[in-house]
């Protein structure tokens, strides 16, 4: 089995060297030369040029992308479409939307090149963990692909064939959105155990609570590593949170569904106001304050 892994930042690149490990042959890429050296150097294959890359591969060729959702996606698709096949895959396992995926899906079918779309999930661990792997597309070119989806996953699962275009994506979005909630309950949990008037010990709690409580997860385990490494203060991280797009279409999709999604909603918000210096809605709700009940408010 052979693939071209098409960028290679923080998933990407771990993927490649997953696949390799696991006696996949890659050939790996990237717009900038200098990752393509590095990773060339660890022992994987690489090239220069997108018809560079799909020539070191035997027919049918098959090309997964894990690039940034959007134009970088949409112009790097077409790059090596142009260089591909009929009969050829191009696997998107970016964060793109699924409505996204679906169009492209049949823009290079009448191309007769194959598209599967592929929700990826672990991070900077997916190298040694694993990864789950959330696919969709046509049961002939997943099934082609299942050796590679096994391999990055781990060996007692964590690959899905969701269904047809786009699912694959649709399950990730949804995955990204529960994050979010889980996220922002630990968030909210911790910070009443850190203001309360007890000295509690935050790292060894997360670190009990990883043992036989219903709360349990990965990312309990991740917060306590942070606690390590930062304090429990976190002193030196700001409290500043991006959001890469999935949080926001979970939320629109839920909208166009008709489902009452309070806390993926709320918890977007919340990311939302950790970009804000100072809210100017908390000061007109200051301001009103003041107005109706005459309430004391802080000036600058």
């Amino acid at each position: 089995m052979e693939i071209a892994i098409v960028g290679l930042g923080r998933m990407g690149g771990n993927m490649a060297r997953r696949l390799h490990k696991a006696g996949i042959r890659v050939i790996a890429y990237n717009r900038s030369r200098d990752k393509t050296e590095e990773i060339i150097a660890e022992g994987l294959e690489g090239g220069f040029t997108p018809a560079e890359v799909v020539a070191k591969l035997s027919p049918p060729h098959v090309v997964w992308l894990m690039v940034p959702a959007g134009d970088a996606t949409e112009r790097t698709l077409e790059e090596f479409a142009a260089a591909m096949a009929p009969g050829d895959t191009i696997v998107d396992g970016g964060n793109a939307n699924f409505k996204d995926s679906k169009r492209r899906h049949a823009l290079l079918k009448d191309r007769g090149i194959n598209f599967v779309d592929a929700g990826v999930s672990g991070g900077i661990w997916g190298m040694t963990n694993g990864y789950g792997v959330m696919v969709g597309g046509e049961p002939a070119a997943v099934n082609a692909l299942e050796p590679i989806f096994k391999a990055l996953a781990p060996p007692d699962g964590g690959y899905v064939h969701c269904g047809p275009p786009g699912s694959g994506h649709y399950v990730k979005m949804v995955h990204n959105g529960i994050e979010y909630g889980l996220m922002q309950a630990y968030a909210e949990g911790f910070e009443i155990l850190h203001k309360s008037e007890y000295p509690l010990d935050l790292a060894a709690i997360s670190e009990a609570w990883m043992h036989g409580t219903v709360i349990r997860s990965w990312l309990l385990e991740l917060l306590g590593r942070a606690f390590s490494q930062h304090g429990e203060d976190l002193g030196d991280i700001r409290g500043y949170v991006e959001d890469s797009g999935e949080g926001r279409w979970t939320v629109q999709e839920a909208i166009d569904l008709d489902v009452p999604a309070q806390v993926i909603t709320l918890s977007l918000m919340t990311r939302f106001r950790s970009r804000q210096e100072e809210s100017y809605a908390a000061r007109v709700l200051a301001a009103l304050r003041q107005q109706f009940g005459g309430h004391a408010v802080k000036t600058e």
